[in-house]
């Protein structure tokens, strides 16, 4: 594809780019992790309480369900528009869905209507990921791209890291968790902003049929029908191991960690509204802290190694790191924090991997829509499998440790599923 001369980005404009699909997802990173903190707090502050244990613990499941449902139908919808009007539009769009709609949470004041707000802001988070991806893929010459797919892979992480430092010097407790919803209304600044001085892709431009030469082969059709089919479904099972991975089995450390809190205040004869509220804070903190590094090397590795062999053996260490933290350790162990930063290392390095790759599987005309169907059709299988594990966490008395074991085997079905990439892989984009 040639791209006309006066729609090639300066490395200024490369930089607004850069920037601003990495704020875009770190703000949604922080968004994703929002719920997490605080759902045992507003759980409590919605129903009272005198609520139970197992209501609690239910609320996590359904709210992770909303967020990954949510996210799933954003991915595809913000993606298809991203290859419709421009990958800084529908980005921009994104950051303002996810932002305007944690400002309506903070008015909420029963669960089943937060519960659908939840879902309406996760609509935003799903759509960042591919217009952010395929828009710093497209602006940025090759050589560079190992390197900051690593680091759009960090951005989420970086979000995850800022809320839960807030968190950490403001306690999240049973009387006050509603101010996180404007920490969470806070990028809809930098959705105005993406919108009025991030450059969009030149590749883009470059590849638009003007509508008097012929009539355009819808992005979603065309990805969902050969000969691109079977890429889409090799790109969703490969972002699908690392979200299931991430939102049902990792994901679990942060509640469990509140949950051990609870119990140790109540051992201790202390009030039962009174436990450690930093202790989850701290979890997340040293989950995301190790999953900022590992995600900053995700693509590196992938190029140095080669897109089989580094998602293999990034499956081999994250199955080993949890199914260790589940059947040896639990949040009030010494040990604990270490191997949580460890999992948080190794089980990230797939968002550090995947922006490098998914890209390469599309052509310009559909790389929004196929990198977005691609990571977030996983987010329905997690969906399902967060479900199936409340369910199970209740069969199992509330272990947590249980049901973290047995969704770390998540891990072992994606080193099976990576080899069925072709061993020729990677490289340029396709235009």
């Amino acid at each position: 594809m040639s791209i006309p001369p006066d729609q090639l980005l300066t490395r200024g404009e490369r930089i607004r780019v850069l920037i601003g699909g990495f704020l875009a997802w770190m703000f949604a990173g922080l968004e994703i992790s929002l719920f997490i903190l605080i759902h045992r707090q507003m759980t409590l502050g919605l129903l009272g309480s005198d609520t139970s244990e197992e209501v609690v613990r239910q609320g996590f499941v359904w709210f992770q369900a909303a967020f990954l449902f949510g996210a799933a139908a954003g991915g595809w919808h913000f993606g298809w528009l991203g290859d419709r009007i421009g990958r800084t539009r529908a980005m921009g769009a994104s950051v303002l869905c996810y932002s305007l709609f944690a400002l309506a949470c903070y008015f909420v004041t029963d669960a089943d209507t937060m519960l659908v707000v939840r879902f309406l802001a996760c609509l935003g988070i799903g759509g960042v990921w591919p217009n952010a991806v395929a828009l710093v893929a497209e602006a940025w010459p090759n050589a560079s791209r190992p390197f900051l797919a690593g680091l759009l892979g960090a951005a989420a992480n970086v979000g995850f890291v800022l809320l839960g430092v807030i968190g950490y010097c403001f306690p999240i407790t049973d009387d006050a968790w509603r101010w996180t919803f404007l920490v969470g209304a806070s990028p809809a600044v930098i959705g105005l902003l993406i919108l009025l001085i991030v450059p969009e892709s030149p590749r883009w431009l470059a590849s638009r049929i003007p509508k008097h030469e012929t009539q355009a082969t819808s992005p979603l059709r065309e990805v969902l029908t050969p000969p691109l089919l079977s890429r889409t479904i090799l790109g969703v099972m490969l972002g699908a191991i690392p979200v299931v991975g991430s939102a049902a089995n990792a994901n679990w450390l942060i509640p469990w960690t509140d949950h051990a809190a609870q119990e140790r205040a109540r051992e201790a004869g202390l009030e039962v509204k009174k436990p450690d509220a930093r202790s989850k804070a701290k979890t997340q903190i040293t989950r995301s802290g190790g999953a900022v590094f590992g995600s900053l090397l995700g693509g590196i590795i992938a190029s140095v190694l080669g897109r089989r062999i580094s998602y293999f053996f990034i499956s081999l260490g994250a199955l080993a790191a949890s199914s260790y933290i589940f059947s040896q350790l639990d949040p009030l162990h010494p040990q604990f924090q270490v191997f949580t930063f460890i999992l948080g290392f190794v089980g990230i390095t797939y968002f550090g991997w995947l922006p490098l790759f998914l890209p390469e599987l599309f052509p310009t005309r559909v790389r929004s829509t196929g990198t977005g169907i691609s990571f977030n059709s996983g987010r329905v299988v997690a969906a399902l499998v967060v479900l199936s594990a409340g369910f199970l966490l209740d069969q199992f008395s509330g272990d947590y440790a249980r049901v973290g074991f047995w969704s770390g085997m998540i891990y072992a079905v994606g080193m099976l599923v990576i080899w069925f990439v072709p061993r020729k892989t990677g490289g340029r984009l396709e235009d």
